[in-house]
């Protein structure tokens, strides 16, 4: 059987569809399914870090008063105002006295008349004690006699006991004038309390500071404790900051820090650690710690907000890669290792990070091995691979 001849246009066909199946076959190969993962690999370099701690805080003062009263009462007057400077014992309000004044002019006419109690009290104490004086005397006299038969015994038994009401006497003129003086001691303590509460309803700066709030104004009832002013110390602002509990390993008192203001971003000013609180915020797993000025700015507000980064100490010299490289295999964190063209998950132990993206390696590699820092698709043992760019060197 004679074949037939295929058409030009059966043969057009023919290499239109060879063509479009080596089409698919080199995308397949190239960037299909069937394509080699790319991957960016980098060279680790051992280097020492100079770790860093970033964080938000806010400007606060760290010596804040709140002013108000011991007891409840009515604002009588209020003198101040917010933003202005006080000295220390300046008066800044007054609260309503009610009796006060009225208890106390009470209280010290009973404290005269404890007084004039006292000098009667003691004019009895003489008064007695002379009369007993004349008795001893009289009692003696009527003894001789009596010894030598020139009176009654019922005479000298009556001497006798003149003597003993006379020393009767002057035990209750004593105990009077104990009393009295008794009487005395506790209305001074009570003119003493009464002058303290009436010293309490002027509230008095504690020390020198600027008003940060006026909270209550004339007319106005508070309950005891309630503040009426608030005073801060514009010498003591610091800033109050939130660091991550997981990156605040290596934090101390006194590492240098830089605060850069809301107010002014660009211009950063130096600080150092003042104090880190034992209480940390299990909420948001942060770490409280007050960082204080080396020279405090002028214009500084409470509550405005600072972005601060503290300088923590460099640290040895150790293999180096950027945080990019480590994945996590399972409950492992590990880098994805190229050697002799083929990949190996390598489990690692972490150190200290920098700002700047770069970890250390404590154990799981050394310098000069290539981890895997970017691939288009999810990597695992035996992926083939091309290599599209290498990092090698770019490592501090």
């Amino acid at each position: 059987m004679k074949l037939k001849r295929p058409s030009s246009r059966q043969l057009s066909i023919a290499l239109a569809a060879l063509a479009l199946l080596a089409a698919i076959v080199f995308i397949a190969v190239r960037s299909g399914p069937l394509a080699a993962t790319r991957i960016t690999v980098v060279t680790v370099a051992e280097a020492s870090l100079s770790p860093r701690l970033f964080g938000t805080g806010t400007v606060e003062a760290r010596r804040a008063w709140l002013i108000g009263p011991t007891a409840a009462g009515r604002v009588l007057r209020v003198l101040v105002d917010v933003g202005d400077p006080v000295k220390a014992g300046q008066l800044l309000a007054e609260m309503d006295p009610v009796d006060l004044q009225e208890r106390l002019a009470a209280l010290s006419a009973t404290q005269a008349r404890a007084s004039s109690a006292i000098t009667a009290a003691e004019a009895q104490v003489k008064d007695a004690t002379a009369r007993r004086e004349l008795a001893v005397i009289n009692e003696r006299r009527y003894q001789d006699l009596r010894q030598k038969d020139f009176i009654s015994p019922s005479a000298a038994e009556a001497k006798v006991q003149e003597l003993t009401s006379a020393d009767a006497a002057l035990s209750a003129a004593q105990a009077s004038l104990a009393g009295a003086r008794q009487d005395l001691t506790r209305t001074r303590a009570d003119v003493a309390a009464l002058t303290q509460q009436r010293q309490n309803v002027r509230l008095l700066a504690p020390a020198d500071g600027i008003v940060t709030s006026r909270d209550a104004e004339t007319g106005s009832t508070v309950v005891a404790g309630q503040a009426v002013l608030k005073l801060a110390d514009p010498a003591s602002l610091w800033v109050k900051l939130r660091l991550d509990q997981g990156r605040s390993g290596g934090l101390a008192a006194g590492l240098p820090a830089n605060i850069a203001l809301r107010s002014r971003p660009a211009q950063p000013l130096p600080g150092k650690v003042a104090r880190m609180e034992l209480q940390s915020d299990s909420v948001t797993e942060e770490r409280l710690v007050q960082i204080s000025f080396d020279a405090l700015p002028s214009g500084l507000s409470l509550g405005e907000l600072a972005e601060v980064t503290v300088m923590l100490p460099a640290t040895a010299r150790a293999p180096v890669l950027p945080n990019a490289a480590i994945r996590r295999v399972g409950d492992k964190a590990g880098v994805w290792r190229l050697e002799g063209g083929k990949l190996h998950f390598v489990p690692v132990r972490l150190g200290q990070s920098s700002l700047d993206g770069q970890v250390q390696v404590l154990e799981g590699l050394k310098a000069g091995d290539e981890v895997v820092v970017y691939s288009e698709k999810e990597l695992s043992a035996g992926t083939r691979i091309k290599v599209v760019e290498s990092l090698a060197g770019r490592q501090p």
